[in-house]
């Protein structure tokens, strides 16, 4: 097996979005399309219901599908094939906008006062951008979830692990995503597909993601050029981009253990013109979406 070493390192970004959420930006619009075939993922974490009551109200996605995966809290929402629920912890909800689907997502005052979760798009390749919308609510108690040696505890959303499937398949892109904890001083091997898209984000603790020791010699992405506090291991928030080559990534826990979510999928090597919600192949076929959502068109499955 052939390691992977990391490519680049981002910190997520405060941001607002929707109609006043607070959350962390772990890559977006700036990175594409090294991500590719991800485009954004966002983090929101708060026990401030100030910061994420107002949701994000009615709007359209088309050419994408956008992945919700809430570790506390509730999140109500409802679209335009009718669709309707609540998403809670440890749920997951996969949607595939295709065509299009309007949408919104409304957070819920936590029963814990916390409220805490991911949204992250995965692109649709051009020959599928039109496809059928479809919609996946995927409760906690369906997704698998395995100890490994050592300790090692899985979620499998979506992929394969030591013969436990992921309730998530069939997708375009052949993602992974898992949910992984490792305890204190403990190695993790874990085999990539050669030529995907590998990420990790850094959920709590801290860990090394390569065989490298010396923090100036992975590209901190945005860290600034005066960033004199490297350090050598991942700590919460991190996003870890892998390089393209190698076939098995290695992470190892020092004294503290850590949790982090892994995703992975087949690079689509494809033109992104992306405005807003909407992301497609071409600037014309963005003009061409707008214009049919204000016109009464862009739906085209109910």
């Amino acid at each position: 097996m052939s390691r992977r070493r990391i490519a680049k390192l981002f910190k997520s970004q405060p941001t607002v979005e929707g109609a006043g959420v607070h959350l962390k930006r772990a890559f977006g619009y700036s990175q594409v399309p090294i991500f590719d075939p991800f485009l954004m993922l966002d983090d929101f974490h708060t026990a401030n219901p100030d910061e994420y009551l107002a949701g994000f109200p009615w709007h359209p996605h088309r050419g994408i599908e956008s992945i919700t995966y809430v570790l506390d809290g509730l999140v109500e929402h409802s679209d335009s094939m009718g669709n309707k629920g609540v998403i809670s912890r440890g749920d997951v909800q996969w949607m595939t906008a295709g065509s299009g689907i309007i949408h919104q997502e409304m957070p819920q005052k936590s029963p814990t006062g916390m409220m805490w979760g991911f949204q992250f798009w995965a692109n649709l390749p051009a020959a599928r951008k039109m496809m059928p919308p479809r919609y996946r609510d995927v409760k906690a108690a369906d997704i698998p979830e395995i100890i490994l040696e050592q300790g090692i505890t899985v979620k499998i959303v979506s992929g394969q692990v030591n013969g436990f499937k992921g309730p998530v398949c069939d997708i375009v892109i052949e993602p992974e995503m898992l949910d992984v904890s490792i305890p204190a001083g403990v190695t993790f091997r874990y085999p990539v597909k050669v030529g995907h898209t590998v990420i990790a984000y850094v959920l709590d603790g801290e860990g090394y993601f390569d065989d490298r020791r010396d923090a100036f010699s992975i590209d901190m992405a945005g860290s600034g050029w005066m960033d004199l506090d490297r350090r050598c291991s991942c700590g919460a928030e991190t996003v870890v981009l892998y390089e393209r080559n190698g076939n098995e990534i290695v992470i190892e826990t020092g004294k503290s253990p850590l949790r982090f979510l892994y995703i992975s999928g087949k690079p689509l090597n494809e033109p992104v013109a992306w405005y807003g919600p909407i992301v497609m192949n071409s600037q014309d076929e963005l003009r061409i979406a707008f214009e049919e959502y204000r016109n009464g068109t862009f739906i085209k499955e109910r």
